[in-house]
């Protein structure tokens, strides 16, 4: 784990990762019944932490799981991260599972066990501020995941699959389809330009709503540029001038490549660089101090 940190946070308290433990019994070992969220942090402040914890809510909520903690115990949990390992940049892995149970049986018994909840940090570069840096090559594949994937869940095989697959293939992502259409990356948003406009897939059960998705809206009238969310067909996708991905781990990327072919003059476009630099004026604007 070259590049985890060594302080993490366990049910209340903070301890060596090496010390952290879990039982065998925990539904989220043993059903992926368990939920997450990934909040980056720059210069030590954490990143659109208000709508990350909104998103971590909402996903325990759909599992029939009432959030245990308010936004202001996160912060205080994230905050003790961030202080703990140095601060800097920094990425922030909080998930919570339904606990552990006596037994192993699919319908948790009711009332439910107390959640383990688990938070641990781990480093990551600063921003790139040169648009030519923030490039991606990526391969199309057939969305094959379950079909809820608007929770998110730390029942990540499918996704796993089709990233390891775009390694085999030389490229960074998985661009996925349903039918014919676009769905999203393995790990990512994907923001096709076409006639002009940013356009994102309609926000269903078959995308998670994405935190750095939003904010890419939200600056993109800032670089002069139109949003729309719309159905994108495999065509399109293939013809389009720009193809762009954003997570909250990666920021905003351009796609360069698709199926080993390039998109537009096989360079971040025009448009990729007017957003990429409102993304980064605006990083301030978006982000919050976590500290103790």
């Amino acid at each position: 784990m070259p590049n985890t940190c060594q302080t993490a946070w366990l049910n209340g308290r903070f301890l060596p990762l090496e010390t952290a433990h879990i039982s065998p019994l925990d539904r989220g070992f043993l059903f992926g019944d368990a939920v997450y969220e990934v909040i980056p942090v720059y210069d030590g402040l954490a990143y659109r932490f208000e709508e990350h914890i909104a998103r971590l809510d909402r996903s325990q909520r759909e599992l029939r799981m009432e959030p245990r903690l308010s936004a202001a115990d996160w912060r205080s949990v994230c905050g003790g991260l961030i202080h703990r390992n140095g601060a800097g940049n920094l990425l922030l892995y909080l998930q919570v599972s339904r606990g552990v149970e006596a037994e192993r049986r699919h319908v948790p018994r009711q009332p439910g066990p107390a959640p383990t909840l688990f938070g641990m940090a781990s480093r990551a570069e600063p921003p790139a501020t040169d648009p030519l840096q923030r490039t991606s090559s990526c391969i199309t594949l057939e969305d094959n995941r379950w079909a809820r994937c608007d929770i998110k869940s730390t029942a990540l095989l499918a996704n796993v699959m089709v990233k390891w697959q775009a390694e085999d293939a030389g490229a960074q992502e998985a661009i996925l389809l349903r039918n014919g259409w676009l769905t999203e990356g393995g790990s990512s948003c994907v923001h096709v330009l076409l006639d002009d406009t940013l356009v994102t897939p309609p926000q269903d059960w078959q995308v998670l709503p994405g935190t750095t998705r939003d904010v890419v809206n939200e600056v993109a009238p800032r670089a002069g540029l139109a949003t729309a969310q719309r159905m994108i067909s495999r065509d399109e996708l293939l013809a389009a001038r720009e193809v762009m991905v954003s997570a909250a781990g990666s920021g905003l990327r351009s796609v360069t490549r698709i199926d080993g072919r390039p998109v537009g003059d096989g360079l971040p476009g025009p448009v990729f660089r007017r957003l990429h630099q409102a993304w980064l004026d605006a990083l301030p604007e978006f982000s919050t101090d976590c500290r103790e």
